[in-house]
């Protein structure tokens, strides 16, 4: 009996430590195969572990319980708790973050690392971007600037770009590589008041949303490939800068245009054609700068041009102007600079004009003059007048007779010949001796 008891006993304690074994090497095998699964794990054994269940030509110093054959699991990216959330200090701004990645990536070129500061939430830190409360809402922080000045950025377009910041008051952009054309929807930018886009590769129309824009003050689109013709209303609008020079526009100024108060209008190089019309001085009566040069006027200078009485640089040079010099001119007291080089103007260079006081360049080469005063003799000696490549017997440098000949060959009359000894801001009139009748070119 006693034999037996023990039989039993030993049976159980096999029993017992096969059961042991078999929970223990299951354990085992389940941790390996979801270390396998999963990729973690620790120490060298860990290192392993990623690829030799994979590799039937590397050795391990340890046998591993591998998991049957399924389809591996690719390890998932970090989702919420590693992912960067961000925080905007207004909700204005996480509209346009947005925008400005957008933009971000279609830039091409970026030789001073401009972008690699558009990074994060902090919108207001980025280069080049200006943030303000915006008029509607004081407590709100809003992208109130854009400065691109000089950055030398390259972008095939602007498009869904400016015309997606809202609360954008300032756009300067100067001295890029940017293209395309503007669009339209730059007209709904309420707060825009001043756009610079010069010195870029800007082409197609001229850009007629901006005449729709009533608070821009300042428009500076020169140095680009716009074409085709330029709506007259921009001469209407309430600017106080237009600066269009150096496209190929083209349009023939109106007369009458009403009142402005712009004081910088320049349009040269350009393809601008047609005479200086009388009402275009008449609207302009604060004008400081005019740059018409390089362009494809003609006709005679009014006298009216004697109203620019803050006229600091009046440039027409390289025109087809003719006719004789105004006696008006002697009311632009704050002339400093004066270009009617490459023209085909005649008759005498008025003294009234050489009496101006603070002209230091008097540019008149180049034309068909026949006779200077004493006053202006005083500047040639200063080098403050230039009157270089005229028909003025007795000064160097002057035409060829015959070709003098040939010019004064072909007379024609300019327009209202008596206003041209006018001087509307002197109590008297000067008298003339200038003929009435006019060489034709």
């Amino acid at each position: 009996m006693s034999s037996i008891s023990n039989i039993i006993v030993v049976s159980t304690l096999h029993i017992l430590l096969a059961c042991l074994i078999l929970h223990t090497t299951a354990q085992d095998s389940s941790r390996e195969a979801l270390e396998f699964t999963i990729g973690i794990g620790s120490g060298s054994k860990d290192s392993y572990l990623s690829k030799g269940c994979n590799d039937e030509h590397h050795t391990l110093p340890f046998k591993l319980n591998c998991p049957l054959s399924r389809t591996p699991i690719t390890t998932l990216p970090a989702l919420a708790s590693e992912k960067e959330v961000l925080e905007f200090a207004d909700q204005r701004l996480a509209l346009v973050y947005p925008v400005i990645q957008k933009f971000k990536s279609i830039i091409t070129s970026d030789p001073l690392g401009i972008t690699e500061t558009w990074l994060g939430s902090d919108v207001c830190s980025y280069k080049g971007f200006y943030c303000d409360n915006p008029p509607d809402n004081k407590s709100a922080i809003a992208v109130a600037s854009i400065d691109f000045n000089g950055f030398q950025l390259a972008a095939p377009t602007l498009d869904g770009f400016l015309d997606k910041l809202p609360d954008t008051a300032l756009f300067h952009a100067n001295s890029n590589n940017f293209g395309g054309t503007l669009s339209p929807n730059i007209a709904k930018l309420r707060y825009l008041y001043e756009l610079d886009i010069s010195n870029n590769q800007f082409s197609g129309p001229f850009p007629a949303a901006v005449v729709d824009m009533s608070g821009l003050t300042f428009l500076d689109i020169r140095f680009n490939f716009f074409t085709g013709s330029v709506p007259a209303q921009i001469f209407t609008q309430n600017l106080d800068a237009l600066f269009i020079n150096n496209n190929n526009l083209m349009i023939q100024l109106p007369d009458s245009i009403g009142s402005t108060h712009i004081l910088y209008l320049t349009l040269a190089n350009n393809k601008f054609n047609g005479p200086l019309p009388r009402g275009i001085f008449k609207a302009f009566p604060s004008l400081a700068e005019v740059l018409l040069l390089n362009d494809q006027l003609t006709g005679c200078i009014p006298y009216e041009i004697g109203l620019l009485k803050e006229a600091v640089v009046f440039d027409a040079g390289n025109n087809q102007l003719t006719g004789p010099l105004p006696f008006s001119l002697a009311c632009l007291e704050n002339l400093e600079q004066l270009n009617l080089a490459g023209n085909l103007l005649f008759g005498t260079v008025p003294e009234v004009l050489c009496e101006l006081g603070k002209l230091v360049n008097l540019s008149l080469s180049d034309n068909y003059f026949i006779h200077v005063g004493p006053l202006c003799r005083i500047l040639i000696e200063r080098r403050v007048l230039d009157v270089r490549n005229n028909c003025i017997p007795g000064l160097p440098f002057q035409r060829s007779i015959v070709e003098c000949a040939n010019f004064f060959a072909h007379p024609m009359f300019c327009p209202r010949m008596w206003s041209y000894t006018f001087i509307p801001c002197k109590p008297f009139t000067y008298s003339s001796s200038i003929p009435e009748m006019a060489p034709s070119p």
